[in-house]
C-alpha cells in the first residue's frame, strides 16, 4: 500500500508522541538532521544507511530563518524541502525544526541513533561546534551519535554550479579566487585578528525607525497622512562599528561624545557588546545625534527623516583637551585605531593631527551625509594606513564626477599619504588598491537587499583588522563584500555581523 508523502510530515510535538509509541513497541529510532537544500545521491545514501541502523527513520529540517549560509540560501523553502524528503521510501517521518539547532529536537524525539554524515566525523571541522552539543544531547536521552560512511557530495558546491544564486560576475570571480584561496584559509586569516587591541573613535548616532502605513492625502492639507504602527531604536554610528569589530577582536575600546541634552546613557551601555570598554565624554552644549526615519514596513521604504543634531557648534575646548590627553597617553597601547567619522563634530583638526602622527595603524572611514555634504572629505586626513569610503565620497573629495576611478584613488592615495584603499560601490561591489597588489575589482556577491543602512560601516569594521594583518587587498575586499552582503539583510543596526554566520557564508561561497 502506497503512503502519502504529505502524511509523513509532522510537527515536532506530533512526532515526539508517535516515537514514544514506537519505543514502547521495541522499535529503534534513527534521526537525521540538516538543511538538505538540494537533494542529491549523497543524501539518499546517507538516509538509506541511517534507516539500516533503526526500524524508524525520522528526518528533521533546519527552518529557513535559521539556515546560516548567507544571501540566496536556502534555494528551496522548508516546505518544499520537507515534501521532497517525505517522498523518499526509506524515510518514515519528516518535521521542520522549530529551533536554530537540533539540541531541543533530539531531547524531545529521544532517538537511539543520531546520524550524521562522514564529513562530521572530524568534529573539530564543524565551524559551529554544535556537533559536540548534539552528541551530548543524544547521550542524555540514552542514544548514541553515529556517522555514516557513504559517498558524499556538497550541496553548496552543486548549488553554486547548477543553481547559483550569485550574479555571473561573482561566479567568475569565485572561480578565479578559489584557485588562490580556500574557505579555511580565509577563515584562518579572519580568526588571526582576535587578539588585536582596538580603539574605535567616532560619532554616536541613535537610529530610530518609526514604522507607519500610508492613509492617503489629508483632506485639508496638501500632505500624505500616515498611521503609526510601532518603532525600533538602534545603536548606530560608531556604536554599530564597535559592535561589528567586537565580534572578531576580543579587546575593543570605544571613544566618543554624548550630548547631555539627551544623553541616552543607559541605552548606549546596554547596546554595546560586553567586550567593549566605553570611554565617553560629555558635551553640555549639544544633543546626542538622533536620526529618526519614518518607514513603510512592507518593503522597508524610508519615507522621511528628521535629524536631531547640532552641526555648527565647535567642540568645547575643555572636552577636546580631555580627549587629546587620553589619546596622547593611550594610543601606544592599541594595535589598531578605527575612525568612523560621520562629520558630527567629534573628529576635530587637532584630533586628526594627533591620530595621523601617533596611531600605530590608522584605519579611517570619513562619511558624507545630508548634514555635512561637501564639508567632511577624506582629504582632511594627513596620514592613514587604510581608508575605506564609497565612490561618491571619493569623487566628491576629488571634485570629479566622471574621471576613471582608479586615477582618483591613486591621486587621493598620494594626497593623504595612504597606500591601502578600498572604495565601496554599492551594486557594483568594491575596488581595492595598494601599490603592492595594484587594483582589483570585487563584484557584489548578492543583490538581495532588505536595508542598506550600516552596510559600509560593517564592511569597514571587519575589513580593517584584516588589512592590519597585511592580507592581500583582494582578500580584504572579498571579506568586506561578504560582510556587506550579510549586513544588507539586517534591518538597520538590529544586530551585528557575527563570526560564525560569516564563516559559514564564506564556506558556502568557496565550495
Amino acid at each position: 500500500m502506497k503512503r502519502d508523502p504529505q502524511a509523513k510530515i509532522k510537527t515536532i510535538d506530533e512526532l515526539a508522541s508517535i516515537l514514544e509509541k514506537s519505543r514502547k513497541e521495541g522499535k529503534k529510532i534513527a534521526h537525521c538532521h540538516g538543511c538538505f537544500d538540494l537533494l542529491h545521491p549523497g543524501h539518499l545514501k546517507h538516509f538509506q544507511a541511517a534507516r539500516n541502523k533503526g526500524d524508524v527513520l525520522v528526518v528533521t529540517l533546519t527552518k529557513d530563518e535559521y539556515v546560516n549560509k548567507g544571501p540566496g540560501r536556502p534555494v528551496f523553502n522548508h516546505h518544499l524541502r520537507a515534501e521532497s524528503i517525505a517522498a523518499l521510501e526509506c524515510v518514515d517521518y519528516v518535521a521542520i525544526n522549530e529551533w536554530p539547532t537540533a539540541i531541543e529536537t533530539i531531547k524531545l524525539l529521544k532517538p537511539h541513533f543520531y546520524v550524521k554524515g562522514s564529513d562530521y566525523a572530524d568534529k573539530s571541522s564543524d565551524l559551529s561546534g554544535k556537533i559536540y552539543e548534539e552528541e551530548e544531547a543524544v547521550k542524555s536521552v540514552g542514544g548514541m551519535l553515529h556517522f555514516t560512511d557513504e559517498v558524499s557530495f556538497s550541496s553548496s558546491s552543486l548549488i553554486n554550479t547548477f543553481l547559483s544564486p550569485y550574479p555571473q560576475e561573482a561566479k567568475d570571480f569565485f572561480h578565479e579566487f578559489k584557485k588562490k584561496y580556500s574557505a579555511s584559509d580565509i577563515i584562518k586569516r579572519i580568526k588571526s585578528v582576535e587578539e588585536l587591541k582596538v580603539l574605535v573613535i567616532g560619532d554616536i548616532i541613535i537610529d530610530e525607525y518609526h514604522y507607519c502605513s500610508g492613509m492617503g492625502k489629508s483632506a485639508k492639507d496638501n500632505i500624505i497622512a500616515t498611521k503609526f504602527i510601532n518603532d525600533e531604536v538602534f545603536a548606530g554610528g560608531v556604536l554599530a562599528a564597535a559592535n561589528h569589530i567586537a565580534g572578531f577582536c576580543k579587546d575593543v575600546t570605544l571613544l566618543s561624545c554624548i550630548g547631555q541634552v539627551n544623553n541616552y546613557d543607559d541605552f548606549i551601555t546596554s547596546h554595546l557588546k560586553t567586550n567593549i570598554t566605553p570611554n565617553l565624554y560629555y558635551r553640555k552644549d549639544v544633543p546626542t545625534v538622533v536620526k529618526r526615519r519614518f518607514v513603510d514596513p512592507a518593503f522597508l521604504t524610508k519615507l522621511f527623516e528628521i535629524c536631531y543634531l547640532d552641526d555648527i557648534s565647535p567642540m568645547p575646548k575643555d572636552v577636546e583637551a580631555e580627549i587629546i590627553d587620553y589619546l596622547q597617553k593611550s594610543l601606544k597601547d592599541f594595535d589598531l585605531v578605527l575612525v568612523t567619522d560621520f562629520g558630527h563634530g567629534l573628529i576635530t583638526p587637532k584630533i586628526i593631527k594627533l591620530l595621523s602622527e601617533s596611531a600605530k595603524f590608522l584605519a579611517v572611514n570619513v562619511q558624507t551625509n545630508s548634514a555635512n555634504l561637501g564639508f567632511n572629505l577624506i582629504t582632511k586626513i594627513h596620514r592613514a594606513d587604510f581608508i575605506c569610503i564609497d565612490e561618491p565620497e571619493m569623487r566628491l573629495a576629488c571634485h570629479d564626477k566622471i574621471s576613471n576611478l582608479e586615477h582618483l584613488i591613486a591621486d587621493v592615495s598620494k594626497k593623504v599619504n595612504c597606500e591601502k584603499i578600498i572604495v565601496t560601490r554599492g551594486h557594483k561591489g568594491s575596488l581595492v588598491y595598494s601599490p603592492k597588489d595594484g587594483f582589483s575589482e570585487i563584484p557584489v556577491f548578492s543583490r538581495d537587499i532588505v536595508d542598506r543602512i550600516g552596510a559600509g560601516d560593517a564592511f569597514f569594521s571587519i575589513a580593517a583588522p584584516c588589512v592590519y594583518k597585511d592580507n592581500p587587498m583582494q582578500v580584504a575586499g572579498f571579506i568586506g563584500n561578504a560582510v556587506g552582503a550579510m549586513k544588507v539583510l539586517i534591518v538597520g543596526n538590529r544586530s551585528a555581523v557575527e563570526p560564525l554566520p560569516l564563516f559559514k557564508y564564506i564556506t558556502t561561497l568557496l565550495k
